[in-house]
């Protein structure tokens, strides 16, 4: 399969920053948001979201292949990983231009079956001034991975910092609509477990790199120069989750969210 003509693709969206988008994000995290800063951390994962007419979704809630991306034959999406770049920051009522462009496109073959990963580079500009950059990496798999077998509960040591939040199902939902994200695995329990074989509700994956952004501006006191993340198992929705952080080196943070068995599901390193 050659997709190498789709490299380059590239779209431009176009959105505001409200007072009302601001104040619903702050209050589905709290009190889990940093406060020092007008605009908190993690919103913009919320701005210029891909958006079509109902007739132009897939089963899994997702818009359809074809457009932006490529039909890639694989059925199943998810968060691999990603890398984000802070320019400046966000303030109320700033107009944001959103140009999202295809970088690489990687076919491997897994455990799980086949798979393909798109790298997606998407800039954050106020006017002329880039305020930030991200590299997204998607996957796309072949088939639905078979449930895993129970993990054992593991007691990790105590970090040096630590949230422990509760990613109930109404956080999920209202997560969802921040981002105008339709994936059904995160609030159609019915598709999640019968249709993707999953074992509940699964947490997004920007919501667990949301939540390690905060808690290290927290930390910091303000916003960090980079944050590079990678997914490392699906967070299934249940008891409250974890979110730890510890210095690893000067001027930088070693993140994770862990499920509350202490399954580690995201890892990211912060540079402060």
């Amino acid at each position: 399969m050659d997709f190498s003509s789709w490299i380059g693709n590239s779209v431009t969206r176009h959105d505001s920053i409200t007072p009302r988008m601001v104040e619903h994000f702050k209050q589905s995290l709290a009190p889990h948001c940093f406060a020092d800063q007008p605009v908190p951390p993690g919103l913009f994962w919320c701005l210029a979201p891909d958006v079509v007419a109902a007739d132009q979704l897939g089963a899994d809630g997702h818009p359809k292949l074809g457009g932006f991306l490529p039909e890639i034959p694989y059925e199943r999406r998810m968060w691999a990983g990603g890398w984000v770049e802070f320019h400046g920051q966000f303030a109320i009522g700033d107009a944001v231009r959103k140009t999202s462009r295809i970088d690489d496109i990687t076919f491997k073959s897994g455990r799980s079956g086949n798979l393909c990963f798109i790298a997606v580079m998407h800039e954050f500009h106020v006017a002329d001034t880039l305020v930030l950059r991200e590299r997204h990496d998607v996957v796309y798999r072949e088939i639905v991975t078979p449930a895993s077998p129970p993990v054992a509960p593991t007691t990790p040591a105590a970090p040096a910092h630590r949230w422990q939040v509760n990613a109930d199902p109404v956080m999920l939902f209202r997560y969802s609509a921040l981002t105008f994200n339709g994936h059904r695995i995160h609030y159609d329990l019915p598709y999640s477990t019968q249709s993707e074989g999953h074992a509940g509700l699964l947490v997004h994956g920007p919501l667990q790199a949301t939540l390690m952004l905060n808690l290290a501006c927290q930390i910091n006191g303000k916003q960090p120069q980079k944050m590079a993340y990678r997914g490392v198992s699906p967070l299934v929705c249940s008891d409250p989750i974890m979110v730890d952080a510890d210095p690893i080196e000067a001027g930088q943070l070693g993140c994770c969210v862990r499920a509350a068995n202490g399954t580690v599901t995201m890892t990211a390193e912060v540079t402060l």
